[in-house]
């Protein structure tokens, strides 16, 4: 186990100690997980006031009088689907629907609606979308898919209907994370076990090479690394810095 004791890469960081980013840089991990928007009246115009209340008869009144556009946006970039999705106003939601509203507008952290529902676990608005076209697989500033969404949210029911809509299992964001290797990451037991069900692949890796066997010794999951031996897990694979799975669970003091 020669790699084992006093290892460092070049830059002085040990494998153990490399950690994922989910957000945005410089440590923020999960700037992209906050559900909700922030909501300012001075950044919103006449039918996102409405839209963002659930307040039906005044988005009508709004787009009749032509005081705003189906699609337009506001200070932030987002639509009046977006802050219905993401207060979970269905009613608005399916009112913008029916009058044909462009359904994958991004804001300004490149977020759709659907994202926006399902990052507030708003079924009923998810399912709306995806029934008329929605595209599950757009990604974010962060390269995150409303799948990733679902994973850190550990919404089973949200994860499996977009899946059911041809939501892409092996996206990969911009840290190469996985639906699979964020659970492991976030410590989302059920959710791993129900991707690893869904067929994801346990082999893939993340930008440092690391594959879910050893990501699950590093965050101590000792269910995930049972589960995934049981699926055949390579354990002599090795990272960018030449360890193995045995070989992270030796250093971390995990029993593998």
């Amino acid at each position: 186990m020669k790699k084992i004791f006093g290892y460092r890469s070049k830059k002085g960081e040990s494998p153990l100690d490399s950690s994922i980013s989910l957000g945005r840089d410089r440590g923020h991990r999960r700037t992209s997980f906050q559900p909700g928007y922030h909501i300012r009246d001075r950044d919103l115009k006449k039918i996102h006031k409405a839209a963002s209340v659930g307040n039906v008869a005044k988005v009508q009144l709004v787009l009749l009088l032509g005081k705003n556009g189906l699609n337009d946006r506001d200070k932030k970039n987002r639509t009046a689907l977006h802050l219905a999705c993401a207060n979970g106003h269905s009613a608005v939601v399916t009112l913008l629907l029916e009058r044909k509203c462009l359904l994958n507008l991004c804001d300004n952290e490149k977020r759709t609606a659907l994202m926006k529902a399902v990052e507030c676990q708003e079924e009923e608005c998810a399912t709306l979308l995806l029934e008329h076209g929605a595209d599950p697989n757009v990604m974010d500033v962060c390269g995150n898919t409303a799948v990733h969404y679902a994973v850190f949210c550990q919404n089973l029911s949200l994860a499996a209907k977009l899946l059911s809509y041809d939501a892409d299992i092996e996206a990969r964001n911009k840290d190469d994370l996985t639906p699979l290797l964020l659970a492991i990451c976030e410590r989302r037991g059920q959710m791993v076990e129900f991707l690893v069900k869904k067929k994801a692949n346990i082999h893939a890796v993340d930008k440092m090479k690391r594959t879910a066997l050893m990501l699950a010794v590093k965050y101590e999951l000792p269910d995930v690394v049972r589960l995934l031996l049981q699926q055949g897990a390579d354990i002599f694979s090795q990272d960018v810095f030449g360890w193995t799975a045995e070989e992270y669970a030796v250093f971390g003091g995990f029993n593998m």
